[in-house]
């Protein structure tokens, strides 16, 4: 992080200073510090403005009494110092500045990364880790199930499997309750959607009466 550092007499100048034109707030009295250092200035509403903007100091001079006073004046911190991490040491490892800006998401992705790729090794070379073992146990079993169909042995996962394979009609008969399931409540509401029928309207004869009588 970089902090403001005023310009002190016999500094060496990091950089250019450049005094920007405006109002100083300074009274008229103190424009001999400006008609010193060549400083273009007039008096506005009783106070001394700069006209145009003035290189003060060049990068690689000497800052001198008369510089360092105005710009005290001026509340003008030209300089900047800070630190510069070049690396950091932690627990005998040596890092780039660059994990200092690391965030937690940042970790959890590279740790995710790391356990995929000890997943992938441990499954190339069929070294067991923790991370390898539910993906190798799941590639047992399928093993063993492939071995099961192909041949004489069998248990009781593998013979419900044989029995699908022999008849695959039962994946249909499988398959049917969890359709009867979904599909259940629209014929129950059918005969509550049917319309009953409008009774017929009495005719005039069987009310007892009749115009011709």
């Amino acid at each position: 992080e970089q902090v403001g550092a005023p310009a002190r007499v016999g500094l060496v100048a990091p950089i250019d200073v450049v005094v920007p034109p405006g109002n100083t707030g300074l009274d008229p009295s103190q424009t001999s510090f400006f008609q010193v250092l060549n400083i273009p200035t007039k008096i506005n509403k009783g106070t001394v403005e700069i006209i145009t903007p003035v290189e003060l100091i060049k990068k690689g001079e000497k800052v001198g009494s008369s510089e360092a006073a105005l710009l005290a004046k001026l509340g003008i911190r030209p300089f900047s110092y800070g630190l510069v991490v070049l690396s950091v040491y932690d627990n005998g490892s040596v890092f780039s500045p660059e994990v200092l800006d690391l965030t937690e998401d940042d970790l959890i992705e590279k740790f995710a990364t790391g356990v995929s790729m000890v997943t992938a090794l441990s499954l190339a070379i069929s070294y067991p880790t923790l991370a390898a073992a539910p993906h190798m146990f799941i590639n047992g079993y399928k093993n063993i199930l492939a071995v099961a169909v192909a041949t004489e042995y069998s248990f009781p996962q593998a013979d419900k499997v044989k029995e699908y394979l022999a008849d695959p009609s039962k994946f249909a008969v499988a398959a049917a309750p969890v359709a009867a399931a979904g599909g259940g409540a629209a014929p129950a509401a059918a005969p509550a959607e049917e319309e009953k029928p409008e009774p017929e309207e009495e005719s005039d004869d069987d009310m007892g009466f009749s115009l011709f009588d």
